[in-house]
């Protein structure tokens, strides 16, 4: 059985396209694959937060993961600040990549270029050799991510590759795996965008725990066209398109099949609407389930600390010992 790893940042509330995008694909995942998930605490430490937030926003990730169905039962779910061996092993990653390499990262690129004023702390800049180590650490397989992140699980393979033959053979190294249908879920007021953790109060983003009143009302107010017709192309229709995408996702079906349903905008977002709504509402309840005993959460995320730790442990200490380093 193929070894999965994903991690998600504690860095906001998750919206529909974090959902269809990535966690549903996740829940799938266990059912065919040794699954470790991870929040991936320390990568939010690159951009300013304030301690409270970013420890409330840790746990309700966590336990929104458990409410899409990941199972700590059947999967490792656990924080990554709690065990210590990523940290330890991204500085060994951090020797392994060049500074050329980190440079020509486009994240770096964008989030650093937004504004010159602002603070950027060197952990932007180094955060790929961190996450180098999230995934090696685990003898991954596969790494199920959205194109945009394909450059980041490039640059692993190439560290794993690197370190590979200059010490022996280390490392597995990993497929990047980019996820089926429903990995594009657009703005519903900008469909050329995706729905942002950043945009707030946006009309444009369903966020997974938002009030069915409220999804209903965005969804009336998607941006669709002018001219009327129901059809599935991204270029000359993406508000359309990104409809049928997103009911799609939430029914298992193609956005081209059901474009052949539909003669009018009207009926399509409100199908849409109610088959998200559908979709959430078991989500929600089993948050509310999880808020109301956080010793539970506590619980579950130690049970999948120490069963990371067990592996990364036994991984790290063969890197350490293959490139010389004391045991």
């Amino acid at each position: 059985m193929k070894r999965v790893f994903s991690g998600i940042q504690p860095s906001g509330e998750l919206h529909l396209g974090n959902l269809l995008g990535a966690l549903i694909n996740w829940e799938r995942l266990q059912d065919d694959h040794d699954a470790v998930y991870c929040v991936v605490d320390l990568h939010a430490l690159t951009l300013p937060q304030a301690p409270e937030v970013l420890r409330q926003n840790t746990i309700n990730l966590a336990q929104l993961l458990m409410a899409v169905g990941i199972d700590p039962e059947r999967s490792i779910l656990f924080v990554q600040s709690h065990v210590p061996q990523h940290p330890q092993l991204a500085w060994l990653m951090e020797c392994t990549v060049s500074y050329g390499e980190l440079s020509r990262m486009t994240a770096f690129k964008d989030k650093s270029n937004r504004d010159s004023t602002k603070f950027v702390s060197a952990g932007l800049f180094t955060y790929p050799a961190l996450q180098a180590a999230d995934i090696l650490l685990y003898d991954t397989d596969v790494v199920p991510v959205g194109d945009d992140q394909r450059q980041h699980i490039e640059i692993t393979r190439d560290i794993a590759e690197r370190f590979n033959s200059r010490f022996g053979d280390t490392f597995v190294v990993p497929e990047h795996r980019i996820p089926p249908a429903g990995a594009r879920v657009m703005d519903l007021q900008h469909p050329d965008r995706k729905m942002s953790k950043s945009e707030g109060e946006s009309p444009g983003t369903i966020w997974v725990l938002e009030d069915e009143k409220k999804i209903e009302k965005k969804f009336k107010r998607a941006v669709t066209d002018s001219d009327g017709e129901v059809r599935f192309d991204i270029e000359s229709k993406p508000g359309v398109s990104n409809l049928l995408s997103i009911l799609g996702a939430a029914t298992g079906k193609s956005p081209e099949a059901l474009a052949e349903s539909y003669t009018q905008y009207g009926p399509l977002k409100g199908d849409t609407a109610e088959a998200v709504i559908e979709l959430l509402r078991p989500i929600q309840a089993r948050f509310a389930e999880l808020q109301a005993d956080p010793a539970e959460t506590e619980r579950l995320l130690k049970m999948g600390a120490d069963k990371a730790e067990a592996i990364a442990a036994d991984v790290l200490a063969r890197a350490k010992n293959n490139i010389g380093l004391l045991g």
